[in-house]
C-alpha cells in the first residue's frame, strides 16, 4: 500500500510541476503581448503629435521643406507598417521615422524664432517625453521577450513548450542597416 500511495504522490507532484510550468509560460507570453501593447500606445501617441509639430515648424519657418517632408513621409510609412507588418518591419520604420525626427530638431535649433515660438516647445517636449517614454516600453518588452524566451529554452519548460507549441518572440532591435538611427544627425548648409 505505501508504493501505491508513493507512485501517487509523484504523479501528483509532476502534474503540479507541469501545471505550474505551463502556467508560467502562459503568463511570460502575456507579459511580453503586454509590454508591446505599451509600445503600441506610445506610437500612436507619437503619431497623433507629429503631424501637430508639422503644421507648427510650416507656420513659424519656411525652411527646407525636403526635411518637413521626410519626416510626414516617415511618419506615413511606419503608420502603414504599424498596422500590416511584422517586428522586424515595424522596428525599421519606427528607427527610420526617429532618425527624421532628430533631423528636424536639430534643423529647429538654426530658428530662433521658431525655438521661441510655445507652441513648437510645448510640441518638442511632447514628443521628447514619448520618445523616452517609447524606449522604456521598449527596454520593457525586451526583457519581458528575453524572459519568455529563456523559459522556452531551458530545461524542462522546453519540453512543456515545445509540447505545446510555444514559440520564441523577436526582441526590438536595430537591424543592420539602420544607419539613421544609430549615427548621429549632421545638419549641413
Amino acid at each position: 500500500m505505501s508504493i501505491n500511495l508513493i507512485i501517487i504522490l509523484v504523479v501528483v507532484v509532476l502534474v503540479l510541476i507541469i501545471i505550474a510550468i505551463y502556467n508560467g509560460l502562459i503568463q511570460r507570453v502575456n507579459r511580453a503581448k503586454e509590454a508591446w501593447a505599451d509600445i503600441d500606445v506610445q506610437l500612436k501617441r507619437r503619431y497623433d503629435l507629429i503631424p501637430n509639430l508639422i503644421n507648427t515648424v510650416k507656420g513659424a519657418a519656411s525652411f527646407e521643406s525636403g526635411t518637413l517632408e521626410k519626416v510626414i513621409q516617415a511618419r506615413n510609412s511606419a503608420m502603414n507598417i504599424h498596422d500590416h507588418g511584422d517586428l522586424n518591419q515595424i522596428a525599421a520604420s519606427e528607427n527610420i521615422l526617429s532618425g527624421t525626427l532628430k533631423s528636424l530638431f536639430a534643423l529647429a535649433e538654426n530658428y530662433p524664432n521658431l525655438t521661441a515660438t510655445k507652441n513648437f516647445a510645448d510640441l518638442q517636449m511632447e514628443l521628447s517625453d514619448t520618445e523616452n517614454k517609447i524606449q522604456a516600453a521598449r527596454r520593457f518588452y525586451n526583457s519581458n521577450v528575453r524572459d519568455l524566451n529563456t523559459a522556452i529554452q531551458v530545461f524542462p519548460s522546453n519540453l512543456l513548450a515545445k509540447l505545446f507549441s510555444f514559440k520564441t518572440m523577436d526582441l526590438f532591435t536595430l537591424g543592420p542597416d539602420e544607419e539613421v538611427a544609430k549615427n548621429p544627425v549632421t545638419v549641413q548648409f
